[in-house]
C-alpha cells in the first residue's frame, strides 16, 4: 500500500483545517510534506491553528511538485483554478466545494483530470455521512421504490459576519449550503428536466444577499425540494434529506449531530393517519470524524484499490444545475471578513 505525499494549498476555505486533521490521523496512507498560503490575512487569521502546527509554508508551485495528491482549500473563488495547476502538472486533488469559475474552466479541468486518469475528489461531506450512505444502501436495494419525492433543507441562523461573507456569491446561502444537496439529488435521480428557483432576500442585520432559497427539480415523476436558509433559527437542528417512493420512506432528520434516521415501509406504515416508522441506529461520527472515511477513500481511489461512484460527469453535472439554479451568477466580490 504506497504511502501518498500530499499538501495543502491554501487555508481560507472555512473546512480546510478539517481536511488538514483528517489526514494527520493517518499517517501509514498520509505523508504530510506542508502547506501553501499566499494571503497574508489567513496567514494572521489561522496559520497558527492546530492543524498546521509544526507544518512548513511553501509556495504553490513548490508544494504541487514536491507531492503526489493536493488539498485544494483556498477561497471559494479560487478553488477551480487553482485545481487546474495541480492536474496541468499531472497531481491528484481533493477539491472543496463549490466549485468556482466558469462552467467551462471547471469543465476543461474535469476534462484534462479524466484524460490523465487522475483523482478528482470534490469534499461534499454528506456523501459520507453514516445515515445518507444508508440511505443510498436502501435505494440500492429496492427498499425505497420507485422514488416520487426528495425533501432536502441545509439551513442555519448565521451571524452577522457570515452573511457579509457570503454576499461575495451569486446565490447567496444557495450557492454554498445548497450545493451539498443538489449533489446527492443528482446522485440519486440524475439531472432533472426543469428547475424553478425562488432566491428570497430577507435583509435581516441589514444585509443584502439571497438568504432564504428554495429550488424545485422537476423530473418526470419526482420532485426535488431544495431549501438553504441563512435566517431560520435552530436551522441546524432541522436539517433534513427525506427520500420517499412507491415502497418507503427513508427521513434524516437532523442530518447530523447528532444523526436522526427513520424508515417507514408499506408493511410497517399501515394507517393511514398515524406516524408509524423504525428508528434506524447509525455510528455517528459527524462531530469528531467527519472527513475521515472521505479521506481514506482518497487514499484508496489514488491507489486503485477502489473506485470512484463520483464520476467526472457526475461532478460537472451538479455544478451545471447550480449555476442553472443560481442564474448562472457566481461571484460579486472577494471578501474573507
Amino acid at each position: 500500500m504506497k504511502k501518498i505525499k500530499i499538501g495543502q494549498l491554501g487555508i481560507g476555505h472555512n473546512h480546510g483545517e478539517g481536511k488538514m486533521l483528517a489526514v494527520q490521523k493517518f499517517p501509514e496512507l498520509f505523508e504530510v510534506v506542508g502547506y501553501a498560503e499566499g494571503n497574508e490575512e489567513w496567514i494572521k487569521k489561522r496559520s497558527s491553528l492546530k492543524g498546521y502546527e509544526g507544518l512548513k509554508r511553501y509556495s504553490v508551485d513548490e508544494l504541487i511538485q514536491m507531492c503526489d495528491a493536493l488539498l485544494i482549500e483556498t477561497d471559494v473563488w479560487d478553488l477551480t483554478e487553482t485545481a487546474k495547476k495541480c492536474v496541468d502538472a499531472g497531481k491528484h486533488i481533493h477539491m472543496d466545494k463549490p466549485a468556482s469559475g466558469t462552467l467551462e474552466e471547471y469543465k476543461s479541468l474535469l476534462d484534462s483530470a479524466k484524460a490523465q486518469n487522475l483523482i478528482v475528489q470534490l469534499a461534499y461531506m454528506y456523501r459520507y455521512n453514516p445515515a445518507v450512505q444508508k440511505c443510498f444502501e436502501l435505494i440500492k436495494d429496492g427498499k425505497i421504490g420507485e422514488i416520487y419525492s426528495i425533501n432536502a433543507e441545509m439551513s442555519t441562523y448565521h451571524p452577522k459576519n457570515y452573511k457579509r461573507w457570503l454576499t461575495n456569491f451569486g446565490g447567496g446561502i444557495m450557492y454554498i449550503l445548497g450545493s451539498h444537496l443538489v449533489d446527492l439529488i443528482v446522485y440519486i435521480l440524475g439531472k432533472p428536466d426543469k428547475i424553478t428557483s425562488f432566491l428570497k432576500h430577507t435583509r435581516l442585520d441589514d444585509v443584502d444577499f439571497p438568504d432564504n432559497n428554495l429550488a424545485v427539480l422537476e423530473y418526470k415523476k419526482a420532485l426535488a425540494r431544495v431549501f438553504v436558509s441563512s435566517v431560520e433559527v435552530n436551522g441546524f437542528g432541522r436539517r433534513q434529506f427525506m427520500v420517499s417512493g412507491s415502497k418507503g420512506t427513508v427521513n434524516i432528520c437532523p442530518i447530523e449531530r447528532p444523526i436522526t434516521m427513520t424508515y417507514s415501509d408499506t408493511s410497517i406504515a399501515d394507517a393511514t393517519y398515524e406516524d408509524r416508522k423504525i428508528f434506524i441506529p447509525v455510528e455517528d461520527d459527524t462531530a469528531t470524524g467527519r472527513y475521515d472515511e472521505m479521506m481514506k477513500d482518497f487514499h484508496a481511489y489514488i491507489n486503485g484499490t477502489k473506485e470512484n461512484p463520483f464520476t467526472y460527469e457526475h461532478e460537472f453535472a451538479v455544478q451545471e444545475i447550480l449555476s442553472e439554479i443560481i442564474g448562472g451568477v457566481k461571484f460579486f466580490g472577494k471578501n474573507i471578513d
